[in-house]
């Protein structure tokens, strides 16, 4: 993906790709050193996640813009990246057309949302911020999935968790595979973010 994007970037007049990063801690680094005007931020990226990177480069650069470019089209992801700082959210998927549209409306002082994201922040706005009822919720949630989320979070391990729970491993592996099917997430770090995001870690 990252290979595609700095292909992509290159091939178009006006744009040059200055550095790619794997990870948060990575991407502040290379902020730092090169010092580029745009940054497109993965959400779900690890050390740390996309949303708590955008919040610390914009705290200490300020003028560089920066498009989330995610898969998310939940309200919670949206509304917690642009509370962060982001200047775009544009989903992975869309066309090439969109996310040059957004990078020229951040060089223009402007905010860009992907037009299939645009309904969801209306609603959100509209219920006054408040999740809709057609996005995926904790609260569907057995208390014990509820534990496993919230152990995974703290970085807990299969084994570690089935200790602490007094419950096998694979039974372990059951919850989590039930809770991310529920609440539409893909991976650890998906799960951590939307943990810490729903206050079932406070730190």
């Amino acid at each position: 993906m990252r290979s595609g994007l700095e292909a992509m970037l290159e091939s178009e007049p006006g744009y040059e790709a200055v550095g790619v990063a794997a990870d948060g801690i990575s991407a502040m680094r290379a902020v730092a050193e090169r010092q580029p005007d745009i940054i497109m931020m993965d959400l779900t990226m690890p050390r740390p996640d996309g949303i708590d990177a955008i919040a610390q480069i914009k705290r200490q650069h300020p003028l560089i813009k920066i498009v989330a470019l995610t898969f998310h089209k939940e309200d919670e992801y949206i509304r917690a990246a642009l509370e962060a700082g982001a200047d775009a959210y544009v989903l992975k998927d869309d066309s090439r057309t969109e996310l040059f549209s957004a990078l020229a409306s951040v060089v223009r002082g402007e905010k860009y949302l992907s037009p299939r994201i645009v309904d969801t922040v209306v609603a959100g706005y509209l219920s006054g911020g408040e999740v809709t009822a057609s996005e995926p919720t904790w609260k569907t949630l057995t208390n014990r999935e509820q534990e496993v989320i919230k152990l995974i979070a703290e970085g807990k391990r299969t084994k570690e968790i089935a200790t602490q729970l007094s419950i096998r491993p694979r039974t372990v592996e059951k919850h989590r595979t039930n809770l991310m099917r529920k609440l539409d997430l893909h991976n650890v770090s998906e799960v951590t973010v939307y943990a810490i995001r729903n206050g079932f870690v406070t730190d």
